[in-house]
């Protein structure tokens, strides 16, 4: 059974810094296609950052290029989501999701609804 569960939201003034951790189960972590997705109060949702199967390449949206960095430790089957330099504009629910190998990260970086599994999300507040 795929699980995804997600930890580290919380409030943080804007410029600070938060990580997100997912864990996952139920799949080989360096097998799979798995990102991060987020949806801001009124607004649809956005790709965040994605891992290839393949290789391991890492995508980011535009908007959180220099300031995010997406990782794994395959061993510990987590990712994370490590946000610096926060801006209102980051707050939203953040999720993990998950596919089988098929396409690339890239892909479902502007794909995401396509993400087989998702977590239940984690509540991420830039706010002052």
């Amino acid at each position: 059974q795929v699980q995804l569960v997600e930890s580290g939201g919380g409030l943080v003034q804007p410029g600070g810094s938060l990580r997100l951790s997912c864990l996952v189960s139920g799949f080989t972590l360096e097998n799979w296609n798995i990102g991060w997705v987020r949806q801001a109060p009124g607004k649809q949702r956005e790709g965040v950052s994605c891992i290839s199967s393949s290789g391991g390449l890492t995508y980011y949206a535009d908007s959180v290029k220099g300031r995010f960095t997406f990782s794994r430790d395959n061993a510990k089957s987590m990712v994370y989501l490590q946000m610096n330099n926060l801006k209102a504009e980051d707050t939203g629910i953040y999720y993990c999701a998950a596919s089988p190998p098929g396409y690339s990260g890239n892909y479902y970086l502007r794909h995401f609804q396509e993400f087989e599994y998702w977590g239940q999300g984690t509540q991420v507040t830039v706010s002052s």
